[in-house]
């Protein structure tokens, strides 16, 4: 019975901490580019996103060869979606994991684009980051296709496109609704009133967030093959480079960055109301 009491003051406690939000950051800062440590995020973004688009690719296409039937495979061979989304996912955690000290870990212009609506990063620096993920896609799926050209173009090069069946409208809401848990997830995870309040309980904020990668390509690789994720459809389409993957292209840059739009609001002004805070300020101030 007293531990429990100790346990419970102990939590008290830690709920009861104080935590200071970081600063927004400035819309434009210029200061950045004279810094070694902002170019070394930049490098960072790039290397992620390049093996993140290697690996999982590699998965994609190692799947459909394995399971066709027409060249020897066997239709219950490869590891199934049920490998694609733990590739993705798991890549995911481990590169955020890796990341996350240098650069964030966003290894996603959606997810870049979020925390920039939430003042997370600066305009320069998202801008860069966004440029690097698709410097990296493109190279890591160049990788791909030049360490196995015959079944990359065989199997469709991982590119992202809508499946038969379903129409625009679909593919668009899954993208949306998919880059939301995952952007969502990034917030909750990385909230800092979220690590104050429940610092007895650690939590890597990884792990949810590679979950959340991972249980989004299980509902919605039958629809789009998984976007949520600009780079890395682009990347896909600019090596693969088939009337298709540009045809659809847009549904996955329009998807994720309304996704990430509404994830950003949603985080910010409602769970966190932001917007009751900067005007409780404003007339304490006045």
């Amino acid at each position: 019975m007293t531990k429990d009491v100790e346990a419970a003051e102990h939590v008290a406690e830690y709920s009861a901490k104080d935590y200071n939000d970081p600063p927004p950051a400035p819309l434009v800062d210029f200061e950045e580019l004279t810094k070694w440590s902002f170019y070394r995020a930049v490098i960072a973004e790039f290397i992620a996103t390049l093996l993140f688009l290697y690996i999982t690719v590699l998965t994609v296409i190692g799947y459909k060869s394995q399971s066709d039937t027409d060249h020897g495979g066997d239709m219950c061979g490869g590891v199934g979606i049920l490998g694609i989304a733990w590739a993705f996912g798991g890549m995911i955690f481990v590169l955020v994991y890796c990341t996350a000290g240098i650069s964030g870990g966003h290894i996603n212009p959606a997810v870049t684009f979020g925390l920039f609506l939430a003042r997370k990063v600066s305009l320069i620096r998202a801008v860069m980051y966004m440029v690097a993920q698709c410097l990296g896609a493109i190279c890591g799926v160049g990788f791909v296709k030049a360490f196995q050209k015959s079944y990359y173009i065989r199997y469709g090069g991982g590119a992202n496109e809508l499946a038969d069946g379903y129409n625009k409208g679909v593919g668009l809401g899954a993208e949306i609704i998919g880059t939301f848990v995952l952007v969502y997830t990034v917030f909750s995870a990385t909230d800092p009133k979220r690590s104050a309040r429940d610092s007895h309980v650690p939590v890597l904020a990884p792990l949810p967030i590679g979950f959340a990668v991972f249980m989004v390509h299980l509902a919605t690789i039958p629809i789009t093959g998984t976007g949520i994720n600009p780079a890395r459809s682009f990347g896909a389409a600019v090596i693969y480079n088939k009337d298709k993957a540009w045809d659809d292209q847009w549904i996955f840059w329009v998807g994720p960055f309304v996704g990430a739009a509404i994830a950003a609001f949603y985080h910010q002004f409602v769970l966190r109301a932001a917007a009751f805070k900067a005007l409780g300020s404003f007339r304490s101030n006045n």
